[in-house]
């Protein structure tokens, strides 16, 4: 069981270190769209590429947050593998199965739960 238990800390740990590089980049790429929007006299409302740019900074931002969000996903894996209830649906208390913590290692609900949630 620790082999177990150790095994997913490092797959957690794995996928908390590409967040953070996701994250990184994309904090990245907003200040090079700002900063190139602050260097031209680019009017949103009445240039054609004040729109594209309005654009790219509105996606990168979502993106930003999406990641922000799977990082504190993977926390909330890491301190449920730490109390020893990770793997268990937290709607209905069931095993989440292997294949979708496979697929999906900071999965919080069984396939059930999560299907009719959505």
């Amino acid at each position: 069981m620790d082999e177990v238990m150790h095994e997913t800390r490092r797959r957690l740990a794995a996928e908390r270190e590409q967040a953070l590089a996701r994250l990184a980049s994309l904090t990245g790429d907003y200040d090079s769209v700002v900063a190139a929007s602050l260097d031209t006299n680019a009017d949103d409302e009445h240039d054609p590429e004040g729109a594209t740019i309005a654009f790219e900074r509105s996606q990168i931002g979502a993106l930003v947050r999406q990641v922000r969000h799977h990082l504190t996903e993977i926390d909330a894996a890491l301190e449920r593998l730490e109390a020893g209830s990770y793997g268990a649906c937290e709607r209905c208390g069931s095993a989440i199965g292997d294949a979708r913590l496979e697929a999906l290692p900071a999965a919080r609900t069984c396939i059930r739960c999560a299907s009719v949630r959505g």
